[in-house]
């Protein structure tokens, strides 16, 4: 047996498993995980921010993916509208 690329092994793509839009999700007006709450305040720290709360599924998603920008390119001190 060999491991699926995800065609089914038919050649035609599994369109289940591609990601659908936060707006999309069955469960994404029911509350934050609490995976996504605890990676919420590890990216929220790293970009220097208050994690958000009171999020649900969807709303959490979004904000990891801004998170994740944010804190993977923090301001630096000498750009403008950062104080000391």
């Amino acid at each position: 047996m060999t491991p699926s690329d995800g065609d089914g092994g038919n050649g035609t793509p599994d369109l289940s498993r591609q990601e659908r839009p936060t707006t999309e999700w069955v469960t994404g007006d029911e509350p934050m995980t609490g995976p996504q709450a605890s990676y919420l305040e590890t990216l929220a720290q790293q970009a220097g921010e208050e994690p958000p709360t009171g999020l649900n599924k969807s709303q959490a998603s979004r904000a990891i993916d801004e998170l994740r920008e944010k804190a993977s390119h923090p301001r630096s001190a000498a750009e403008p509208g950062r104080t000391q």
